[in-house]
């Protein structure tokens, strides 16, 4: 496993960001093995934050967000069991959650469909951080340094769930093993 570094600015949510904020369920009827429905879902992702949050995670006519990176607080996605969930943030250009905590299911859903890892902070990084700061997060040392201070915050390690999310997903991640093999 190499380290990957994912560089890039930070779109920063609270607490209890749940999938209806992530997706709202009226784009739930788009299917994500379609390209064209999977790029669409992209464009709806975190539309239904509250009208607190001045910027929009991915613009107005727009299918791919300028914030790679989501920093959440606690009990990141909460809610529904929506696949859709992570699938919309991928597909909108998100490659990593950082959050001090996740609702079971959708850290579960990340790591099956293989879109995003959703890693754990120890600190809260919410409350440092400001939508727009960069960020350069290394996975194998995993740690988050703050390009304009140099400032260095530890992450919690994925372990091997990681490989799950870098092979595309459980399914691929068993074909890639060994596990099963493709019909065809």
């Amino acid at each position: 496993m190499k380290d990957q570094i994912i560089r890039g600015k930070v779109f920063v949510v609270g607490d209890n960001v749940d999938t209806d904020q992530i997706i709202p369920a009226q784009y739930l009827n788009l299917v994500p093995t379609i390209p064209e429905e999977y790029e669409k879902l992209g464009s709806y992702a975190l539309c239904g934050l509250p009208d607190e949050y001045k910027t929009r995670y991915v613009s107005h006519g727009e299918t791919k967000t300028a914030y790679p990176i989501i920093v959440g607080g606690k009990n990141f996605g909460c809610g529904s069991s929506r696949e859709h969930a992570p699938v919309s943030l991928g597909a909108a250009g998100c490659k990593i959650v950082l959050a001090n905590s996740f609702a079971r299911i959708f850290f579960r859903n990340s790591i099956s469909t293989g879109e995003i890892y959703p890693v754990e902070c120890r600190d809260e990084l919410n409350k440092i951080l400001k939508t727009g700061d960069e960020v350069e997060i290394s996975m194998a040392d995993c740690t988050l340094k703050i390009l304009s201070s140099g400032e260095i915050r530890a992450l919690e390690p994925l372990g091997d769930v990681r490989d799950v999310v870098e092979a595309g997903g459980i399914f691929n991640y068993a074909r890639k093993s060994g596990m099963f093999q493709s019909p065809g």
